[in-house]
């Protein structure tokens, strides 16, 4: 597979404007274009096949009517709990502000907005906390499929001009302001290689298409992507016969457009997933590769194109690295449950006496171990940031990212 198969949402959109079509349901029709392409170049790398399953700007998974998210939907997010979220990363938000000097401009630049339902929480929290904040603010959403667009318009039409929606990057960087860059479960999205360790080697996964037309898994017995080598061979070799993950190798491609976009301030990431020697421990063997439809998750993500979410985990220590060479200060690796708590340490305090229960049952939803708190990670990334902090010991241990002593994981 050539590099740029394996690209961000973004790249990816635009890449399926090759492949359009504008008949028939989208499963058929999409399959038809993936069958074609298969026939054309040969078997498809996974990252290049998931990437039209879900990007394909008419018949992709995301450039469908944005119903995937919430109760009703095919999986649910911390937005899906109510606006305390939004709220929540509000005040994170706002403390950035602050620590940036009080600019009187700054951006917020959200990634993978969906429907809008977060920008808008997120708006509405900084217009109760800070009026000066909010008037100063530029909150802009990079979005390259259509439909989103414009169902985010209408969410957000009324907010402008604080709302800025853009196709591509471009205008954001050419007028950087301090600020903000910040995607919630957009990590796990961006398209992913997978390899399967055979005979003492990585092999690559690609789909080929069957006579009955039928998609299927086809073993490439070398690795021929430079990228996806360098990847892998940052995981050594200890591995069972038949060991199968996934490696993105397009975190780069994802990132650095946008340190354009902001001239100082913070990227925040939050997602399911591990630091690399949790991600691919040998008994970890059938990797993280989900599929999700009606809340049912499954592992065949060659059915049924555009008709499901495909997603993997997100190796936190790739990022960082990945971050780390654009130029980043990693600052923060928590879980959700303890990064959150450690924000909401102020609102918490006004609860006291006359608590919300309806706040506080989302709150213990975002929080609690068991449920979206320790499912999820957050990473803080700081950026020409004045008064950037480094990682401290414990998360540095945790992340993976240097050699630490062993007394630091207590």
């Amino acid at each position: 597979m050539q590099e740029g198969d394996s690209t961000p949402p973004s790249e990816a959109a635009r890449r399926g404007n090759d492949y359009r079509k504008k008949s028939d349901p989208a499963t058929s029709s999409l399959q038809r274009i993936l069958e074609a392409k298969i026939q054309q170049t040969g078997p498809l790398d996974f990252a290049d096949f998931m990437a039209s399953a879900l990007y394909h700007p008419e018949l992709g998974y995301y450039a469908r009517a944005a119903a995937q998210v919430g109760r009703r939907g095919d999986f649910f997010t911390s937005v899906s709990v109510g606006p305390l979220f939004g709220n929540l990363l509000a005040r994170r938000f706002l403390a950035e502000w602050h620590a940036l000097g009080k600019p009187p401009r700054w951006r917020i630049l959200e990634c993978g907005a969906h429907d809008g339902k977060l920008a808008a929480d997120v708006l509405q929290a900084l217009a109760g906390l800070d009026a000066a904040a909010h008037a100063s603010l530029e909150y802009a959403i990079s979005e390259p499929l259509p439909r989103l667009r414009a169902i985010q318009n209408e969410r957000l039409g009324g907010c402008r001009p604080t709302v800025v929606l853009v196709e591509t990057l471009t205008a954001l960087a050419d007028d950087p302001l301090p600020g903000v860059i910040f995607g919630n479960e957009i990590l796990d999205a961006l398209p992913f290689h997978l390899v399967e360790w055979r005979a003492g080697k990585w092999a690559s996964c690609h789909v080929a298409c069957g006579t009955s037309r039928e998609f299927y898994w086809q073993m490439q017995s070398e690795v021929s992507d430079p990228p996806l080598a360098e990847a892998l061979s940052r995981l050594g070799g200890n591995f069972p016969e038949g060991y199968r993950t996934e490696v993105r190798t397009n975190f780069r491609e994802f990132l650095e457009p946008l340190t354009r976009c902001i001239s100082a301030g913070l990227l925040l990431w939050l997602d399911y997933g591990f630091a690399r020697p949790e991600y691919y421990l040998p008994e970890r063997h059938r990797g993280t590769l989900r599929t999700f439809s009606k809340h049912q998750a499954a592992e065949n993500p060659l059915a049924q194109p555009g008709e499901m979410d495909i997603t993997a985990h997100v190796d936190f220590t790739a990022v960082a690295e990945v971050a780390t060479e654009l130029g980043c200060q990693p600052q923060v690796f928590r879980n959700q449950g303890t990064w959150l708590t450690e924000i909401a340490r102020e609102w918490l305090l006004t609860q006291e006496g006359r608590p919300n229960m309806e706040l506080f049952r989302q709150f213990q939803t975002l929080t609690h171990p068991a449920q979206l708190g320790g499912s999820f990670h957050v990473l803080e990334l700081g950026w020409r940031s004045p008064r950037g902090k480094p990682l401290p010991p414990r998360d540095s241990h945790q992340l993976a990212l240097f050699p630490c002593s062993p007394a630091i994981s207590q």
